[in-house]
């Protein structure tokens, strides 16, 4: 089975259902799959070795992913905020592909053509209808996704026919949303999250709403004209939604039923406030990497009412987990020598599944066992609920103990004053390393130093209390929300 099946399936069964909507056009399942063909001759014409995606969310963006995978070649949505060195090294990798730009993108002499969107669609009116998909070999290429590059240059991780189908299979009902469901869509093409809405969603039967630049107002205003059931979100768009309602009761959004959010760790002030403005909304925390073909756990809506309303400690916890594995998923946690951790016990974290690729351009990086590193330190509880710590390359060691940055940004966010907050450690001669924490204080806020030093040294233990702590305007993230800890560690080491 592959990505074109999967949308041939679809037309097949819900043929005059919309399937896509944005500002200026609507398509439905038969037409998105008879444009899908159309391009996919397209690019054959061209000699195509890939499609490139350069723009925001748009028409263009599911026909030239269904179009590239009729013909049997790789998609590559590309970061359009990135500059015009990190773009030419990315295009340059990727010698006789076709580029479907948002506007104007310059000149790359490597690629066989390029294609402005809107004259992209115009042009396949005069292609002829295509009888019917080609049938991609499961084992072909099927997406290219650069990733994020928090902590190191960004690098292109191969997704298969089969990781992403294995994905379908494993998550999502075919054909099981009801005629009335519609998802609003505001991640950007080139984040996994965005791919997997796109799959899912189609393979469930959703008219999907695309939202090209996301604003908190007009997210709220497009939920509401457009009947949205469901949703997806990072956290720092969460984060602004809660901002926006600033001073309501709950949210005027009568038609949602599902809000998911993923993508970086949700600051649990936040989540606690979006449980009070979507009250009768089911929250689901959806955790995955790039590498593994997108969610991998789910924290649903019944865990989530659960551990809000209990008294217990444990179960109270689990509102900062990340959930249960979904089925086909495995997950083990490991010692740093490769011994399997008990319940409990904090490690690196190793999945595998039908749906892991754990392959860049370089090659894979799967053990023999097909076992993937995903490079976060966690721990599974008794109940199998997972929690994330951070990166494994974050972890501070401090006079010769480790220590999760994410425990100390936690406990400084629950200050009121605190607008965001982050905690790198810094190279000392006498320690290791030092605890700097960064920190963006709410409008008007005079806190200090000390303060919030003696905030953490009362909430956690003195070894655990920042050295240091620096005051900014604004944390360096993606505009997904993943924050760049690299840059602030090069700011706060020495020079």
């Amino acid at each position: 089975m592959n990505l074109a099946l999967v949308l041939e399936m679809a037309a097949s069964g819900l043929g005059d259902r919309t399937a896509v909507v944005t500002a200026d056009r609507r398509i439905d399942y038969a037409e998105l799959l008879d444009l899908a063909g159309r391009a996919a001759d397209c690019f054959e014409a061209s000699d195509a070795t890939a499609v490139l995606y350069l723009g925001t969310s748009h028409a263009a963006l599911p026909i030239a992913l269904f179009g590239a995978s009729i013909a049997g070649i790789p998609f590559v949505p590309l970061n359009y905020r990135l500059g015009a060195k990190q773009l030419d090294q990315m295009v340059g990798a990727h010698p006789g592909a076709v580029l479907v730009a948002e506007k104007d993108a310059g000149e790359w002499t490597t690629l066989a053509a390029v294609h402005e969107r809107g004259q992209f669609l115009d042009s396949l009116d005069d292609r002829p209808p295509r009888s019917a998909p080609a049938s991609a070999d499961p084992e072909l290429p099927a997406v290219l996704l650069y990733t994020s590059g928090t902590t190191a240059a960004p690098k292109a991780a191969i997704l298969r026919h089969r990781h992403l189908v294995a994905y379908l299979l494993g998550t999502v009902e075919f054909a099981g949303a009801e005629e009335d469901e519609a998802v609003l869509v505001s991640v950007p093409p080139y984040h996994v999250a965005g791919l997997a809405n796109l799959l899912s969603n189609i393979y469930a039967g959703r008219r999907i709403v695309y939202l090209e630049n996301f604003d908190a107002r007009t997210w709220l205003d497009t939920v509401k004209s457009e009947g949205v059931t469901n949703a997806m979100v990072v956290p720092a768009m969460l984060a602004r939604i809660t901002e926006e309602l600033s001073g309501e009761t709950f949210a005027d959004t009568p038609s949602l039923r599902s809000l998911s959010y993923g993508g970086a760790r949700m600051p649990g002030p936040v989540l606690e406030r979006a449980l009070e403005l979507f009250p009768e909304v089911g929250m689901v925390n959806a955790y995955g990497l790039t590498e593994t073909s997108s969610t991998i756990a789910l924290l649903g809506p019944d865990d989530h009412r659960e551990a809000l309303a209990s008294t217990d400690p444990a179960v109270r916890a689990r509102l900062s987990s990340v959930g249960r594995a979904v089925p086909g998923i495995e997950v083990e946690i490991r010692h740093e020598d490769g011994r399997v951790l008990g319940t409990g016990e904090v490690g690196l974290m190793f999945v595998r599944g039908e749906q892991v690729a754990g392959e860049y351009a370089g090659g894979s990086v799967l053990d023999e066992d097909g076992w993937f590193p995903t490079r976060d330190r966690g721990h599974i509880d008794a109940d199998g609920f997972m929690f994330i710590e951070g990166r494994a390359d974050d972890t501070i060691i401090r006079g010769g103990e480790n220590i999760a940055p994410a425990e100390i940004e936690e406990e400084i966010h629950a200050h009121p004053e605190v607008e965001d907050v982050a905690v790198v450690g810094v190279a000392d001669d006498r320690w290791g390393q030092r605890l700097v924490a960064v920190v963006v204080r709410r409008g008007g806020s005079t806190l200090g130093e000390s303060d919030l030093q003696d905030w953490v040294r009362d909430r956690l233990r003195s070894s655990k209390t920042p050295d240091e702590i620096r005051f900014r305007d604004e944390l360096p993230r993606t505009d997904t929300g993943k924050l760049l800890r690299r840059h602030l560690v090069e700011d706060a080491s020495p020079s």
